[in-house]
């Protein structure tokens, strides 16, 4: 039963993040030698994260890394019976060594959000942490493909890119924002409403990844679903902004969206790790450098390749509600990422 679950896990790392990376996968003997590294992986996100990349076939070193606790998790975690080499590395003086040779480097670290904070409020404790870390990833990994969870992520990632171009290391190419969490709700949501199965779902999802910055494209979700009315449609919107928000809610001050991120975080991983591997076609919605708006950083959906990303899509048709919705989200997602290159320049 253990195998038949462990397989099926698997499976889904490989096949559900979306109907496009529905293709031909690597098995573990003739996939390249891939070393993903977790920044933060004895938080809440991080153990979470750190069991489903062990899982991911396609990983072949799995780097743990965390100020405290990572020896637990890394040898929890490094007695399952999976193809990666586990190792885990604790303390500042240790983070290098975490780091080089990677090809993926996955940002959870920081703190979560609590009831009644807003991910404003999280911003000075985690702008600080991730600005280290990044000058540590343009020290010893450049080349890394580099995945932010880590919030508020309108700010974060334009204050790795101030970090990457001080160092002369910064390759838009390779610098995500991690959005898959808005595209996983607005699927489930959709699914629900639509009543139509889950698996077989895909929503864009655009703009940013932080309350009305969430734009999902329900007229270009698949299958189209014409039963759904307008106040629906805007039901559907406001609980994907709002999901964050239901999560802290429900767990009672006692944390936040820590299992549905982990999985969000490895599903878009896979996509990375399939990119780097030739696998073509592979496509996912993520913040990244871009020309689609006027502003410099905006989640749209991404081609990824060997060199992370391959073409940044443009937004096809919108409703009238989702172009109100964009010209909404705009001033907003422009102010969060001012700050963010504001607070990377001030030191």
């Amino acid at each position: 039963m253990r195998t038949a679950m462990l397989r099926s896990i698997q499976s889904s790392l490989k096949n559900t993040s979306s109907s496009t990376l529905l293709r031909r996968s690597y098995s573990s003997e003739s996939a390249p030698e891939r070393k993903v590294v977790i920044l933060g992986a004895a938080g809440g996100i991080g153990q979470p994260l750190s069991l489903l990349m062990k899982l991911n076939p396609l990983v072949s070193s799995l780097s743990l890394y965390d100020i405290a606790g990572t020896p637990g998790v890394s040898a929890d975690v490094s007695h399952i019976n999976t193809r990666s080499e586990v190792v885990g590395y604790m303390g500042d003086e240790n983070l290098g060594k975490a780091l080089e040779g990677a090809d993926v480097v996955i940002i959870p670290a920081g703190v979560p959000r609590k009831p009644g904070m807003t991910r404003d409020d999280l911003f000075n404790i985690n702008a600080g942490i991730v600005k280290g870390l990044c000058t540590a990833i343009a020290k010893y990994c450049p080349h890394a493909l580099v995945n932010m969870i880590s919030n508020p992520v309108n700010s974060t990632v334009p204050i790795a890119s101030e970090v990457f171009k001080k160092a002369g290391t910064y390759d838009e190419k390779k610098l995500f924002g991690v959005t898959t969490l808005d595209v996983v709700r607005a699927k489930t949501f959709y699914a629900g409403k639509a009543k139509v199965p889950v698996s077989g779902v895909n929503v864009p999802v655009v703009g940013g990844h932080a309350g009305v910055t969430i734009l999902p494209l329900f007229s270009q979700a698949t299958p189209q679903a014409n039963n759904l009315s307008d106040e629906e449609i805007v039901s559907l919107t406001k609980r994907t902004q709002d999901g964050g928000t239901e999560v802290v809610e429900a767990k009672a001050g006692k944390g936040s969206a820590t299992l549905s991120m982990a999985y969000a975080g490895a599903i878009f991983a896979d996509a990375c790790l399939k990119g780097l591997n030739g696998v073509p076609d592979v496509v996912e919605c993520s913040f990244v450098q871009s020309n689609v708006t006027d502003l410099p950083f905006f989640a749209s959906k991404v081609r990824l390749g060997k060199n992370g990303v391959e073409e940044v899509l443009g937004l096809g048709s919108l409703s009238d509600y989702e172009k109100q919705g964009l010209e909404a989200l705009l001033p907003e997602l422009k102010s969060s990422i001012e700050k963010g290159i504001k607070f990377a320049n001030q030191s």
